[in-house]
């Protein structure tokens, strides 16, 4: 999945830049309170953007 795609996904579900980092931005989900680093690379693993999408609470 192309990462562009993946952080508009997460944003419209609600979930907010927290801060940028070297190799990752986090990103958390303000009505749960879970932080979770999203890697920035150009392609993000199916596999890698479920978990992400889970442990943030998003369906």
């Amino acid at each position: 999945m192309k990462r562009k795609e993946f952080i508009r996904q997460i944003m419209k579900d609600g979930c907010v830049l927290l801060r940028r980092g070297a190799r990752h931005d986090i990103y958390m989900n303000p009505s749960t309170g879970k932080k979770q680093p999203v890697p920035r690379h150009a392609e993000i693993d199916n596999g890698l953007a479920k978990h992400i999408r889970k442990y943030l609470g998003l369906k």
